[in-house]
């Protein structure tokens, strides 16, 4: 394999420039993230449980429209001084999303669902306020990484944190019986020990990143079919919309929370 392919190169700078394996470890995460979504510049993306906005680099690059949710008014502050005013966030549980039907083109949850109550509604929402596909990434109970200690460490979980391990086919399953049967696209990205990279610098170029079920970080991607578009009551009610009336455009919606939030 070519030594200027992208993730040659983090490999290598991973190995030899002292960068944190962790840099490495998302640089190959993006390379996934990116074959599989291919966002268009413009778009909107809706990233669910955000944190501090790292994930949100990858589509920032590609000129998307950036909204993030997360519990954490903490997250959001870092994030909120890291992107200013070209990202929007906004303090939301994952399964209670403040924003209308169809809104987002691509709207995403990585290693989201690991820590999520309850894993399927997070998906249903997503699907609800997305007109367009979705991505989810979620570490592999399956990968031959190492141990569940080790995937926590390098994808940064508290070592401490309860959270759960899925399998891709336990979140098709998730999907399937939420959307019907739909078109997936699926890869992995494997991670060994940092002393394998020592002795074999590109070895992990070797596995492919589509359709290999024992990767560490396992994403799948799938479309949705636009729905009717809808407004959630609290704004019906206080601008008083009737059933006869042309139902307002996400985007209007959008304008009519920011007239009302205190």
């Amino acid at each position: 394999m070519s030594s200027d392919h992208p993730s040659a190169r983090a490999s290598r700078a991973a190995g030899l420039s002292g960068i944190p394996r962790r840099d490495f470890i998302f640089a190959r995460q993006k390379e996934l993230v990116l074959d599989l979504v291919t966002p268009l510049p413009g778009e909107r993306l809706l990233d669910i449980s955000c944190g501090a906005g790292n994930n949100l680099q990858i589509f920032n690059e590609k000129w998307c429209s950036l909204t993030g949710v997360d519990a954490s008014r903490e997250n959001l502050e870092i994030a909120r001084q890291r992107y200013g005013d070209h990202a929007e966030f906004v303090l939301s549980q994952p399964d209670d999303i403040p924003f209308s039907d169809n809104e987002f083109d691509i709207v995403t949850l990585i290693n989201c669902l690991e820590v999520a109550e309850n894993p399927r509604k997070v998906i249903e929402e997503a699907v609800r306020v997305c007109r367009g596909r979705i991505f989810i990434g979620f570490l592999n109970n399956y990968s031959f990484f190492g141990t569940r200690q080790g995937l926590k460490e390098n994808f940064g979980f508290r070592l401490t944190g309860a959270m759960r391990f899925f399998s891709y086919p336990e979140i098709k399953r998730m999907v399937e019986d939420i959307v019907g049967e739909t078109t997936i696209k699926w890869g992995s990205v494997i991670y060994f020990p940092s002393i394998v990279y020592d002795f074999f610098e590109e070895l992990e170029e070797m596995f492919p990143l589509m359709r290999n079920p024992f990767g560490a970080f396992v994403g799948m991607t799938f479309p949705v079919k636009y729905t009717i578009r809808t407004v959630q009551s609290p704004i019906v009610n206080t601008f008083q919309l009737n059933n006869g009336a042309p139902k307002p455009t996400p985007e209007v919606v959008r304008d009519m929370l920011k007239q009302v939030r205190p």
